[in-house]
């Protein structure tokens, strides 16, 4: 039983070391995306495309 302490609180330990890990990169903005924006514009056009007005036609009745 004792072992199982052990092993919980070890596993606490470990997930608090990647949890200070995780928020640390994030502070220093390894996540940021700096590429993206640079090309976005380049882009744009192929996002918006125009679709073709339906024409409306008429039946005439006899």
């Amino acid at each position: 039983m004792s072992v199982i302490y052990i092993l919980l609180s070890i596993s606490i330990v470990v997930a608090i070391v990647f949890f200070i890990a995780f928020i640390t990169a994030v502070k220093k903005g390894q996540y940021d995306d700096s590429y993206t924006p640079s090309v976005r514009m380049l882009f744009d056009d192929e996002l918006v495309k125009e679709q073709p007005k339906p024409s409306i036609k008429i039946k005439k009745t006899n």
